[in-house]
Order: structure tokens, then C-alpha cells, then sequence
């Protein structure tokens, strides 16, 4: 690892890829601190020397986990593929890779092109053997603070449940009580509505044909528009056949999270 030796020529003349990430929409919109400071990684690839620098936030909003689709992580392995990227520059490892598959996918095809891994400690190079395995404890650390986060948000769900505390999101037309628990809306048009549902889902056995049925009736359900107030929506946007399903598949895990906490 160095941070002040020149970098060569031949990788100065290729292009490098500042690759910024946030692994929710929550943190996107509000944790705008740290997007200032990946995309400030531009100015740092241009202190090195790049003149050709290229930023991929197409993964904002995106966990490195590997559960999720990253079309901007792809682009950044399909051009390191074509041998066009002289440096990977990441505020840290957690931002490109969350496991270790990624993780070492991507530092394998920088040592086969020899391009520089970047961050805010320092200069990497994968070919060298010490760079790669400070390169690959960084990885393993990333991916092990994922595992550690999720352990300790699964123990606050359990301690929650255990206290009879613990809520999940409920469909449409359904809201927690604080003293009976799990009810109808007061909306009384709402409560119509799911019962209407229920009786032709009854009657007809199947949610397609409740849907079909509700459509051809011009029947209307009612939906929350901004928090305040109801407005009446076509049931073609799946609300009748998510809530048949919804409502049986989710108080069915209530039931069960409950007997078994």
C-alpha cells in the first residue's frame, strides 16, 4: 500500500471509476453527508492523475449483499474486463462488496489488469502479495459487520416479540391497535370494502376471479392518498388479490412468531 509514490503511466492512461453507494432509499435521501464525500473521490482521482475519470452510482439505494441485483457493479467488472480501468476508487470496502464472492471477484480481475484499488488510507495494488491480503482482511471485515448488523436487528425483533411488542406491516385496511392489537381501519368504508372482498374470495375460491368480479361491478377501494385522506382507486392495481393473500399469509406468521417467542 502506498499513498504518495507516482502512479505508473500506463495505468494513468486508462480511466478511473469512482463508484459510489448507499444500501437503502432511506440513506439516500437523508445521510447526504456521505455522498458528498464519495463523489468528492473525483477530485482525489484527479490529485493522482487521471485525466479520464467516470463516477457509477447506478447502485445508490442498493445492498452489496449479493441478495440484490447491482447493474452499476456489473458495469464496473465488464469494463475492468476490458482492461479500460486504471484505478477503482470507494470511500471503503463496504461500499463495493458486502461479500466475499464480489469482493475477491473484483480484486481478481484488478490483479489480472493491474489496476489500483483506492480508498481514503491509500493506494493498493493487487498484484502485490501484502496489498492483496490487506485488500482481502478489508473484504472479510465488510462482510463480517454485514452478518454482525443482522444479528443484532433479528435479537431487537426477538426481545420486541417477546414483550408482545414487536410490529410488522400490515395490508390495507388493517392497523395496529394499541390495547386489542390487530384490527380493521375505522374507516368504515375500508372495513365494507375488505369484507365485500372476502365474501366473493368465499364465494368464488379464487383471487383472480375476485378481481375479475370487482372490476366488472365497477367497484371502487378505498386507499390512503398522502396519510390524511381516503380516495377511491380501481381494484385492477392488485390491492384485491394482495390482501386475500397478504392478510392470511402474514397473520399465519403473526400467529406462529407469536407461539414461538
Amino acid at each position: 500500500m502506498t499513498s504518495t509514490d507516482l502512479l505508473p503511466a500506463a495505468v494513468l492512461r486508462r480511466k478511473a471509476v469512482v463508484y459510489v453507494r448507499q444500501s437503502t432509499q432511506t440513506q439516500v435521501q437523508t445521510n447526504l453527508e456521505s455522498q458528498r464525500r464519495q463523489y468528492g473521490l473525483v477530485e482525489e482521482a484527479r490529485r493522482r492523475g487521471f485525466a479520464q475519470v467516470e463516477v457509477i452510482d447506478d447502485d445508490l439505494g442498493r445492498s452489496a449483499s449479493g441478495t440484490v441485483a447491482r447493474p452499476g457493479f456489473d458495469r464496473l467488472v465488464a469494463w475492468l474486463c476490458a482492461g479500460e480501468v486504471g484505478a477503482v476508487l470507494c470511500f471503503d470496502a463496504s461500499r463495493l462488496a458486502r461479500n466475499g464472492r464480489d469482493w475477491h471477484h473484483l480484486l481478481e480481475l484488478c490483479g489480472l489488469v493491474e489496476a489500483r484499488v483506492i480508498d481514503l488510507d491509500g493506494v493498493y495494488d493487487p498484484c502485490r502479495p501484502n496489498d492483496r491480503l490487506l485488500l482481502g482482511m478489508k473484504g472479510s471485515i465488510s462482510e463480517f459487520e454485514l452478518g454482525v448488523l443482522r444479528a443484532r436487528m433479528f435479537d431487537a425483533a426477538r426481545a420486541k416479540a417477546q414483550r408482545g411488542e414487536l410490529r410488522i406491516s400490515v395490508p390495507i385496511g388493517y392497523i395496529w391497535h394499541r390495547e386489542i392489537g390487530l384490527g380493521f381501519d375505522p374507516d368504515v368504508r375500508l372495513q365494507e370494502s375488505i369484507r365485500l372482498i372476502f365474501a366473493r374470495f368465499r364465494k368464488l375460491g379464487s383471487a383472480r376471479q375476485v378481481l375479475l368480479s370487482l372490476t366488472a361491478d365497477q367497484v371502487h377501494f378505498p386507499r390512503p392518498s398522502d396519510g390524511k385522506k381516503m380516495v377511491s382507486k380501481s381494484p385492477t392495481s392488485t390491492v384485491a388479490v394482495g390482501l386475500v393473500v397478504q392478510t392470511s399469509t402474514r397473520c399465519r406468521s403473526s400467529s406462529k412468531a407469536t407461539r414461538h417467542f
